[in-house]
C-alpha cells in the first residue's frame, strides 16, 4: 500500500511536469530569443531608498550636497590668445565627512601634449579633441589659503589641494585662490575655441579656471578624469566674474552685467532699455558699427566687464571686436521677463541666418519654461563662433556658419540643455544620455510648438522602418548605461541622443500617454532642481508618479541594447465558425517587449484597432486573444503606424 501510494504521487508529479512542459512549448517558440523571467526580473534596484535618496525618486530627508562659490578674473589677450586669470573659490562642505583634500579639474590640460586625452584621440581626428594641437594646458603659478601657499599635485586634468587643515564636516567652509594662465585652443573639443572672422577674432572660452569636483554621497569624489567625449559634473554656486578684454571687444558671458555704463555707449544703453520691453529683436549694434569706433566706449585700451550669476553650476564668455549685437524680451511664467540675446559676426546675417537667432532663443525658452519649469537666469546669450553647439548656464555657442532650420535646431538644443543638466544636475560625465537625451526629447515638443510648426517636418514621428529600427537598436552598439568615454564616437549620437529620446516618446505616447508622462518627468524636473540625481532617482520617480512598474521598460532600453521582432502567427477560428470569434495567435521572437498595436480587417473591409499591455509577454513569447468578431478575417496587421522598433515588417502581417 505504501508503496502503490507514493508511486501514485510521484505519477501524478511527473504528469505535472508533462502538463507545464507541454504548456512552456505552446508559450515559448522554438526560435525565440525572448525570455520572460529576464525581462520581468522583479530585481531591479540593486539598493533600497534611504535618507539621502527615497524609495519614491525623490531626494531624501538628509539629502546634502556641497557648494561652490567662485569670484573670478581673467584678461584676454587677443594677440597671443593667452588668459591670465585669478580665481577664489569659497568651498562649502556640507557632507558629512571631515576632508584632508580638494580635488578640482583642470580641464584645460586635455590640450597638453602627452595627456590620456590625446593619446584616446584617433589618427582621423575627432570632434572631442583639439584636432592634433597641443597647446600647454594650465600653468598654475600659486595656489594659497589665507595667503599662505598650500602643497597641490596635477595628475593629467585633475588638481588634488591638500588643506593645512582639516576641513569640518556639515558646514565647514574654506577659500582657496588660484593663479593661472593658459593659450585657448583654436578647437577645444567643440566647446571652446577661436574664429576668424572678416572683422576679429572671435573667442569662445569654457572650462577656462579650475573648477572644484563634486563630492557627493553616490561616489564620494567625482574624479573621473576630462578625455574629452564625456561632459561635466558640477557644483552650485554664485559666480562674479571680471574679464579684461580690448577695448574694442564686446564681451558677454553667463548672467547679469553689473557695469553696462561702464562698457556700452549710451545710445547702446537706451537700446538696451528698448529691448528689455520688445517681443522683436532690437538692435543693440548693428553690422555698420562693428568698425566704428564710436560703437565703443573712447579712452581706454581695455574694459573689464562684470558679470554675476547666481545659483549656477558654472560660468562661460565669448569676446570679439565683430560682434553684432541684439536682443529682446522674454515672457516668462508668473509674470517675469529676460532678456533673450544674439552676438555674431557680419557673415552670420542674411539668408535666414543669424538675424533670426533671438527669436528662436525665446521662443525656445519661453516654450520649455512654461512646460517644465521656468527659466532661472536674467539674460540668455546665443554666440557665434567656431563651436558647433555647447551649452553653459545663460550662454551658449553655436556655428556661426548655421542658418535656418539648423540654426533653430542648434539653438533650441543647446538652450534646451538649460533644463538638464543646468538645472537638473545630473553626473554627464558618466551618464551622458540623462542630459543629451532628455535634451533631445523635449527638443522634439518645442520644435514642433515653434512658429506654427515652421520645423516641424525635423521631428515628425519616427516610422520605424527596418533600418531605422537597426539603427536604433544594432546589436553591435553598446549599451546606453555606459558612460560617452566608454562608447565608439560613431555611436556617440545614436546613444547619447537619439535612442533615449525615442525611448521617452514611445514611453509618452504609447505607454503612459501624455498626461501622466509629462507630469511625472515635471515632477522629476522640479525634485532635482539644482541637486544631482542618479539614474535610479530618474527611473523611480517616473514609476512612482506615474503609478507603472517599468523595470522592463529601463532594462531593455538602457540597461542592455534589445531588439523587437513580434510576428503575427495564426488566425484560427472557434468551432472553424468565424461568426463566433478568432483566436489570433502572436509570437514575440526577440529580447524586447513592448505593448501591442493590431489593426484586424474583415472581409467587409472593417477595420479594428486592438491594443493588448505589455503583461500579455510576462508568461512567454506567445500569445494567443479571442478577437470577438462574426465574419471571416482578410488580415492581421501589428504596428500598423510603425511606432514601435520592430525591425522585421516581413511577419508583421497575416492575410487570408
Amino acid at each position: 500500500m505504501r508503496y502503490s501510494f507514493l508511486t501514485g504521487l510521484w505519477l501524478v508529479f511527473f504528469s505535472g511536469i508533462t502538463i507545464c512542459s507541454a504548456q512552456q512549448v505552446i508559450n515559448q517558440p522554438e526560435l525565440s530569443k525572448f525570455d520572460n523571467t529576464e525581462l520581468f526580473n522583479p530585481v531591479f534596484y540593486t539598493h533600497n531608498g534611504n535618507e539621502y535618496r527615497a524609495a519614491n525618486g525623490e531626494p531624501g530627508p538628509l539629502y546634502w550636497q556641497n557648494r561652490a562659490d567662485y569670484q573670478l578674473a581673467a584678461r584676454l589677450n587677443d594677440k597671443t590668445n593667452e588668459i591670465t586669470g585669478t580665481e577664489v573659490l569659497t568651498y562649502t562642505n556640507n557632507s558629512p565627512q571631515k576632508m584632508d583634500f580638494l580635488w578640482m579639474y583642470v580641464e584645460q590640460n586635455l590640450y597638453q601634449k602627452g595627456s590620456r586625452g590625446e593619446a584616446m584621440e584617433s589618427p582621423m581626428g575627432s570632434r572631442n579633441h583639439s584636432k592634433g594641437e597641443a597647446y600647454g594646458g594650465y600653468n598654475i603659478q600659486s595656489v594659497t589659503i589665507n595667503n599662505t601657499p598650500v602643497k597641490y599635485q596635477i595628475i593629467d586634468t585633475r588638481m588634488q589641494v591638500f588643506l593645512p587643515s582639516a576641513l569640518t564636516a556639515k558646514g565647514g567652509k574654506v577659500s582657496l585662490k588660484v593663479t593661472y594662465s593658459f593659450t585657448i585652443p583654436y578647437y577645444g573639443s567643440d566647446r571652446t575655441g577661436i574664429a576668424e572672422t572678416r572683422n576679429g577674432k572671435i573667442f569662445t572660452v569654457g572650462q577656462w579656471y579650475p573648477r572644484i569636483c563634486v563630492y557627493d554621497d553616490v561616489m564620494g569624489w567625482n574624479t573621473v578624469p576630462y578625455n574629452g567625449p564625456s561632459e561635466f559634473y558640477l557644483e552650485y554656486g554664485d559666480f562674479d566674474v571680471s574679464i579684461t578684454a580690448p577695448a574694442n571687444h564686446i564681451v558677454v558671458a553667463s548672467g547679469q552685467l553689473q557695469n553696462p555704463e561702464e562698457v556700452y555707449t549710451p545710445l547702446q544703453q537706451q537700446r538696451w532699455a528698448e529691448a528689455a520691453t520688445s517681443d522683436k529683436a532690437v538692435m543693440i549694434r548693428t553690422s555698420s558699427e562693428v568698425k566704428s569706433a564710436a560703437s565703443r566706449p573712447a579712452g581706454k585700451p581695455e574694459l573689464t566687464w562684470h558679470y554675476k550669476i547666481t545659483n549656477s553650476r558654472d560660468a562661460a564668455w565669448a569676446s570679439s571686436a565683430s560682434f553684432i549685437v541684439d536682443a529682446a524680451k522674454m515672457d516668462l511664467p508668473g509674470g517675469k521677463k529676460a532678456i533673450a540675446m544674439s552676438a555674431y559676426p557680419t557673415e552670420s546675417k542674411g539668408g535666414n541666418g543669424w538675424e533670426r537667432s533671438t527669436e528662436y532663443v525665446k521662443k525656445s525658452i519661453e516654450y520649455n519654461s512654461a512646460k517644465w519649469f521656468p527659466y532661472p537666469y536674467p539674460v540668455a546669450v546665443a554666440v557665434a563662433g567656431a563651436v558647433g553647439g555647447m551649452e553653459y548656464p545663460g550662454i551658449v555657442f553655436c556655428a556661426f556658419e548655421a542658418k535656418g532650420q539648423p540654426l533653430w535646431e542648434v539653438n533650441d538644443h543647446e538652450f534646451g540643455h538649460t533644463w538638464f543638466p543646468m538645472i537638473v544636475g545630473s553626473n554627464e560625465r558618466l551618464y551622458g544620455w540623462m542630459d543629451e537625451g532628455f535634451n533631445t526629447f523635449i527638443n522634439g515638443l518645442s520644435t514642433r510648438d515653434f512658429n506654427n510648426g515652421e520645423y516641424k517636418e525635423a521631428v515628425k514621428p519616427l516610422d520605424w522602418t527596418t533600418n531605422q529600427a537597426m539603427h536604433l537598436l544594432n546589436p553591435e552598439m553598446e549599451q546606453v548605461m555606459n558612460t560617452p568615454d566608454n562608447i565608439r564616437e560613431i555611436n556617440n549620437g545614436t546613444l547619447l541622443y537619439e535612442k533615449p529620446a525615442e525611448a521617452l516618446n514611445i514611453l509618452r505616447n504609447q505607454i503612459l500617454g501624455p498626461e501622466r508622462f509629462d507630469l511625472a518627468f515635471k515632477t522629476y524636473i522640479e525634485r532635482w532642481a539644482y541637486k544631482h540625481p542618479t539614474p535610479d532617482d530618474f527611473f523611480r520617480t517616473m514609476e512612482n508618479v506615474s503609478g507603472e512598474n517599468l523595470n522592463w521598460f529601463w532594462r531593455e532600453w538602457f540597461l542592455n541594447n534589445w531588439q523587437l521582432d513580434v510576428a503575427v502567427t495564426s488566425v484560427r477560428y472557434v468551432d472553424d465558425n468565424p461568426a463566433k470569434g478568432a483566436l489570433i495567435t502572436l509570437d514575440n521572437l526577440d529580447k524586447m517587449a513592448l505593448p501591442v498595436i493590431l489593426d484586424v480587417k474583415t472581409m467587409s473591409g472593417k477595420v479594428t484597432r486592438v491594443k493588448l499591455p505589455v503583461e500579455i509577454w510576462s508568461t512567454g513569447s506567445r500569445w494567443t486573444f479571442k478577437f470577438p468578431g462574426k465574419e471571416e478575417i482578410a488580415t492581421v496587421t501589428y504596428d500598423p503606424e510603425h511606432v514601435f522598433p520592430d525591425y522585421n515588417t516581413d511577419n508583421n502581417t497575416w492575410k487570408r
